[in-house]
């Protein structure tokens, strides 16, 4: 959703709670089809490679081909780590449930941490026009999107504030 489109909204609350778990459904059950059918262990991970490359060409041609957004500010989400981790406890255990209560735990712990490198950047802090705020947030001021209301979206003194009334710093 637009939690993973745009990088001003690539939060540390809301999108590293959504994300990973509206991701998981996919993975998992092209996991459980590889698994059953040929015990095959690397079913999440090759769907995940998929589905990453499919969002890669979205975001290219959509996003820098027609409406000029630079790419960094418009990728998607690094998911083969956790994907990596789902498959292997699969691999280990042969088991589903273990696979799902522990496999999707560590699926939905790495997913964070596997994008810190690429999000790190954009937390700096600066200041700009007598504001502190995130590189990210100076993005979303320089790159107006026209679908994106500013009541969904609002910059307040360094501070993204998101659905739920609630600042996230």
């Amino acid at each position: 959703g637009d939690w993973d489109f745009w990088s001003d909204w690539k939060d540390r609350r809301l999108w590293v709670t959504v994300t990973p778990i509206v991701l998981v459904t996919f993975p998992a059950a092209i996991q459980a089809w590889a698994w059953e059918r040929f015990r095959n262990p690397w079913g999440a991970t090759v769907a995940v490679l998929a589905l990453l490359f499919g969002e890669w060409v979205n975001r290219y041609f959509n996003f820098w081909g027609w409406t000029y957004f630079p790419i960094n500010f418009v990728f998607p989400a690094v998911l083969v780590p956790g994907a990596i981790l789902l498959d292997t406890f699969l691999m280990l255990s042969g088991s589903y449930l273990f696979t799902a209560i522990v496999g999707g735990m560590a699926w939905g712990l790495v997913f964070y941490p596997g994008n810190w490198p690429v999000i790190a950047p954009l937390h700096v802090p600066v200041e700009y026009n007598g504001m502190l705020m995130s590189i990210a947030d100076i993005q979303g001021y320089n790159y107006v999107r026209t679908g994106t209301p500013e009541y969904i979206r609002m910059v307040e003194k360094g501070t993204l504030r998101t659905f739920g009334k609630d600042v996230a710093p």
